[in-house]
């Protein structure tokens, strides 16, 4: 069941990438949308899940909030980026590039600084893992030299390159931070484990300031950086709520199989980025993204690799 749980959040976010694709809206509208919808459904948890449970003191423990504002505002980061790739590159193209990103980065950040991998046969057979996840990735995002494969021009691709590589140092940092904090001692144990002793309340009790340091970073691309401020009322910034209420479902389930001590940091991010399979077939199937003969037999093989290398993460990194 715990692997279940963890493997979910693939579902909701692989699908988001491909309907905020289908609403055709600018990067910054995707971004707000997203985060109205996270902070709707976190206030939801919150009051309905947290309050109840471990009382409003803990729901709005002062520490607690900087780390959520923290880890809200690096999401933010990495989702602009992404979504701002996604237009030059493709969802096809740029998701299976973000994927071998954040599989890589996330799964060596949890085992070096949050020390979950201990002994050296977890070590080799989680490098073993990230490569075959990563190469699958790679494959899923083949291009092709054929005259009819989608061309993608170097300034685009400079451009969808650079904001990836943003991206993912957005999503590294938005993951292990609050896990980081209580490694660190910021997060002391008594806050950690209270009150059942697993981490699940502060994890849940992290996404509603998380919301708001992503709404609040969204609403300040909008108003500097994008300098329109009426893209806030927008028809496609309202549709993306659907994406944030998606996205939010997965990112709880990531956080909570992420405090759970049978799957870690390192399962629950890789487990997540399975979503690139959801994403890459959505993008042909739903976006009608062309791909010759060539790219499907490496998609396919490259599907074949991402899920062998999260059976053998699952399987073997949680002795």
């Amino acid at each position: 069941m715990d692997m279940l749980i963890a493997l979910l959040p693939a579902l909701f976010l692989g699908s988001n990438s491909v309907i905020t694709a289908k609403i055709d809206g600018k990067p910054s509208q995707g971004t707000l949308g997203t985060t109205i919808g996270a902070v709707m459904f976190a206030a939801l948890v919150s009051l309905c899940y947290t309050v109840p449970n471990a009382g409003w003191a803990f729901a709005f423990d002062p520490r607690i909030w900087i780390v959520g504002l923290a880890s809200g505002v690096f999401w933010t980061i990495g989702s602009f980026g992404q979504f701002s790739a996604l237009k030059p590159l493709g969802v096809s193209m740029a998701m299976p590039i973000s994927t071998a990103g954040q599989v890589v980065g996330n799964a060596l950040l949890a085992a070096t600084v949050l020390g979950q991998w201990r002994t050296l046969r977890v070590w080799i057979i989680g490098i073993i893992a990230i490569i075959l996840v990563t190469a699958g990735a790679v494959l899923c995002s083949a291009k092709d030299t054929a005259s009819d494969a989608r061309r993608i021009d170097a300034k685009d691709m400079r451009f969808g390159l650079s904001m990836l590589l943003l991206s993912t140092a957005g999503f590294m940092l938005y993951f292990i931070f609050p896990n980081l904090m209580h490694h660190t001692g910021f997060i002391g144990d008594a806050v950690y484990d209270a009150p059942s002793g697993n981490g699940l309340y502060y994890m849940t009790a992290v996404i509603l300031p998380q919301s708001v340091g992503q709404i609040a970073a969204a609403l300040a691309i909008i108003v500097f950086v994008e300098r329109d401020r009426t893209l806030i009322l927008r028809r496609k910034t309202a549709l993306n709520i659907i994406t944030g209420l998606l996205w939010a479902v997965g990112n709880m389930l990531i956080f909570v199989s992420a405090a759970n001590p049978h799957v870690g940091q390192a399962i629950a991010t890789t487990f997540s980025q399975l979503g690139v399979i959801v994403s890459t077939y959505g993008g042909i199937a739903v976006l009608h993204e062309h791909k010759t003969k060539h790219q499907m037999v490496s998609i396919l093989f490259g599907t074949v690799l991402i899920v062998a290398g999260a059976v053998l993460m699952s399987m073997y990194t949680t002795a």
